[in-house]
């Protein structure tokens, strides 16, 4: 079965930047289209940003310019970087395929404050 390991959350203070990892445990990782997703309290998960097995990326309008996908194929792992980090950016983050298919990992939290 598919693990999905996030890491790289923490508290940080608006304005602020953080580094997000996501290793999964698939042989096929670079077949895949990876995306990150982030839920708020009390809200839905929400898509975040997305890069596909050719390095096309794609982002929500509320972080567009400010978060960059990447992906490391050689080591199953997707990132995502945040800059200029907002209260409104505050949530657990995630990562799966694209049509979330595999299951879900603990996520990992950011906190900002402002």
């Amino acid at each position: 079965q598919v693990q999905l390991v996030e890491s790289g959350g923490g508290l940080v203070q608006a304005g602020g930047s953080l580094r997000l990892s996501c290793a999964a445990s698939i042989r096929t990782f670079s077949d895949y289209t990876w995306s990150w997703f982030r839920q708020a309290p009390g809200k839905e998960r929400e898509f975040v940003a997305s890069i596909s097995w050719r390095g096309s990326t794609d982002y929500a309008g509320s972080v567009k310019g400010r978060f960059t996908v990447s992906r490391v194929n050689a080591k199953n792992t997707v990132y995502l970087e945040m800059n200029s980090l907002q209260a409104e950016d505050t949530g657990v983050y995630y990562c799966n395929d694209a049509t979330r298919r595999f299951p879900w990992g603990q996520g990992t939290q950011v906190t900002v404050s402002s």
